[in-house]
């Protein structure tokens, strides 16, 4: 099939590598437009739209994709279908008929369950044993059209929201593939979505600050869903501590919630339940560091409490 490719991030290029890898034609990719990014707000182009380039691929990048150049130009495309991974904006409903077999979208959860932007990071903060990829024929609504096919993947219990994210990527790559293929080949009907759903907001960087009077299984679930982004942080007097995972402490003797207990080679720091030991933790200005490290450099006080 000839299609258009749309996606912004590093997951969507791993899709992307995979399509055009495929049987299939990708005759041009949108991509969100280059932004300034980091400390030094530099102009930053996307991995999708990187890789398009690399590739000598026809590369849109509007600033809306209601830009009536943007539709003007799939109509010249005249594609057969348009699979969609993490492009980052809402396809309008002006441009969802477009391709003879629409918008095939790939969206890490198991839908119905946590539709949104965040599907992988609420899955962890969760609790959740199980997730996956669905790829679905997308609608106006958010992530509720029709279903193609799925694929699962274990939860491990180590699991930050961006290990697993890469596991999801490389699965729903070749899902993706595979719902191409059945389109294309009348192999598959898409079906509309069953069960309760559930949603997943994109995580801000409020959210991402730690709960120390969440239980210990709680405080750990949270900061592997944060990590990478959008990070989790406590607060060291007035000063922001980033934090990376953690381990539990079981054993250890009870603390309140956010004191904290400095041994010879860790860092204990209470919860609801038991305490838990810090890892790697990055104070503001500075690299990641064990917290052991951080502790003995900080002099922190004896009856310090995170908050």
């Amino acid at each position: 099939m000839r299609c258009v490719f749309a996606g912004t991030p590093e997951v969507a290029a791993t899709a992307l590598r995979a399509v055009l890898a495929s049987r299939h034609e990708v005759v041009a990719v949108i991509s969100r437009p280059d932004k300034p990014a980091g400390r030094g707000k530099q102009v930053a182009t996307s991995p999708v739209a990187t890789l398009a380039r690399d590739a000598g691929l026809e590369l849109l990048q509007p600033a809306s994709t209601r830009d009536p150049e943007l539709l003007a130009r799939l109509v010249e495309l005249d594609v057969d279908c348009a699979p969609v991974v993490a492009y980052g904006g809402l396809i309008p409903a002006s441009l969802l008929d477009l391709p003879r077999h629409g918008w095939t979208n790939l969206h890490f959860s198991l839908l119905p369950a946590w539709r949104g932007a965040a599907p992988v990071q609420h899955a962890i903060w969760h609790g959740d044993d199980v997730t996956g990829a669905t790829t679905f024929r997308l609608d106006e609504g958010m992530d509720t059209g029709p279903i193609y096919g799925s694929v699962t993947e274990t939860v491990r219990p180590r699991d930050t929201s961006g290990d697993l994210l890469v596991r999801l990527a490389n699965s729903g790559a070749g899902l993706l593939v595979a719902t191409l293929d059945a389109i294309e080949d009348g192999a598959v009907h898409a079906v509309p979505q069953v069960g309760e759903p559930t949603m997943a907001p994109k995580l801000s960087v409020d959210d991402a600050r730690v709960r120390w009077d969440h239980p210990a299984i709680g405080v750990d679930r949270h900061i592997r869903a944060c990590t990478p982004d959008p990070g989790a942080w406590t607060m060291v007097g007035a000063d922001r501590l980033r934090l990376q995972p953690i381990d539990m402490a079981p054993d250890a003797e009870t603390l309140e919630p956010g004191r904290v207990l400095v041994g010879r080679n860790e860092v204990l720091v209470g919860t609801a339940t038991a305490p838990v030991r810090l890892g790697m933790v990055q104070p503001a200005g500075k690299r990641p560091m064990a917290a052991a490290d951080w502790a003995r450099g900080a002099r922190l006080a004896d009856d310090l409490v995170l908050a």
